[in-house]
This record gives structure tokens, C-alpha cells and sequence, in this order.
């Protein structure tokens, strides 16, 4: 009961922050982020809050999800890739609003954890992979939305050329150092609309893919 309160209440915050989609909250009402945090820190899972996740990375603040989830104008008939998989909560969120998902973790711990939820939760149309994120996935692009959950220091060009036209990109922009903005890349033909949305902290986009595993 304390649980299905706390996430009424993460609901009900996440409106009053602007987020009033229907379909983003249901999505979100539906996944259950205390699978997706570590065991510490599940008392805090429905708090409005970012929460580490092991190996430097985070589980991005709720009304972060939501707001870049809202930015991709997802539906049913849309394929999508995350960069970024992280703990697999964001790429949870978006299985339940469009047809598939692909997404790229550069630490295979964290891949493996995420399988396993996805597993759990009986996410079927979910694909994932380890690898360098910042070179897409060039064997099943074009793609009609991409998210990126790390900031690149630029727009990279190789996930540009993998949205497919009319398609919509949300990534954070800027160093570590920096000051960051969430930026919304629509392709118009050959040309491609930048609009600047709001800034954020992210990790940084980092190349190269990642063991991790013990010994």
C-alpha cells in the first residue's frame, strides 16, 4: 500500500511540473522504479530524484524521463533508439509507447542487470546491445526517434544520419565542466531544426565499450 501511495504521489508531482500526457504518465505510473534501483536506495525510488546505480552512472530524476520522454511524440508504430541503457528505466518507460526499442550500454554490468529487469518485467520488445554508444546502430537504422541519456559534448553527426526523415532526436548537450541543454533535432529533408529545451546534468557521452565483469 505505501508503495502504489508513493507512486500516486510521483504521479501527482510529475503533473505539477508540467508533465500532463496521459500516455507518458501511464507509462510511467506502470514501471516499477524500485526494480530499477540498488537495494539501498529503494526506500527513495519514487522520490523526484536522481540515484546512483553503481559505476558512476545515475537513474535519471523522474520528471527528466518524463519530460524527454513527452520531446520524442512517441506512438505505437515507432522504433526507437536509446543510447544509454543504464539501469533499463528510461528504456522500460519507452517500451510501453512505441514498437520497439533498441538500445546500446557501453558497461556490460549494468546491460546485464537491465536484461535481467526486462526479463522480469516481460518486456518483449526490447533489443539490446553492448557497445560504443556514440556510434548508434548502424545495422538497423534509420530510426524515428533516438534518445540520448549521456551528454555529448556536440550533436553527433553518425546519429544524426541514422534518423530517419520527419524523425526526432532529444539528446543533453555540453562538457562535464559546462553548463548543459536538452536539445529537441527534428530531420526537415536534408536539413535538420534544432530547439533548445531546458538545461540538465548528465554523464558525459564516453566512447568505447566496457567489460567490467570480475575476474
Amino acid at each position: 500500500m505505501i508503495e502504489y501511495e508513493s507512486r500516486i504521489r510521483l504521479i501527482t508531482e510529475l503533473r505539477d511540473h508540467g508533465i500532463t500526457d496521459r500516455d507518458v504518465l501511464s507509462a510511467i505510473e506502470r514501471v516499477p522504479r524500485e526494480m530499477f534501483v540498488p537495494p539501498a536506495f529503494r526506500a527513495r525510488a519514487h522520490d523526484n530524484a536522481a540515484l546512483p546505480i553503481g559505476h558512476g552512472q545515475t537513474i535519471s530524476q523522474p520528471a527528466v524521463v518524463g519530460y524527454m520522454t513527452r520531446e520524442l511524440e512517441l506512438d505505437k508504430r515507432l522504433k526507437v533508439l536509446e543510447i544509454g541503457t543504464g539501469s533499463g528505466y528510461q528504456t522500460a518507460v519507452l517500451s510501453g509507447l512505441c514498437r520497439r526499442v533498441y538500445t546500446v550500454e557501453r558497461l556490460r554490468p549494468l546491460l546485464r542487470e537491465a536484461e535481467g529487469r526486462f526479463e522480469r518485467l516481460r518486456l518483449a520488445n526490447i533489443t539490446t546491445r553492448w557497445d560504443d554508444g556514440s556510434r548508434g546502430w548502424p545495422e538497423v537504422a534509420p530510426f524515428e526517434r533516438i534518445i540520448v541519456t549521456a551528454a555529448a559534448v556536440d550533436v553527433p553527426p553518425v546519429l544524426l544520419d541514422q534518423l530517419a526523415p520527419d524523425g526526432i532526436m532529444i539528446l543533453p548537450v555540453g562538457g562535464e565542466e559546462e553548463d548543459q541543454q536538452l536539445l529537441k533535432c527534428r530531420r526537415r529533408g536534408d536539413s535538420v531544426d534544432y530547439e533548445t529545451l531546458w538545461p540538465v546534468r548528465f554523464v558525459p557521452l564516453l566512447p568505447d565499450a566496457v567489460d567490467g565483469s570480475p575476474p
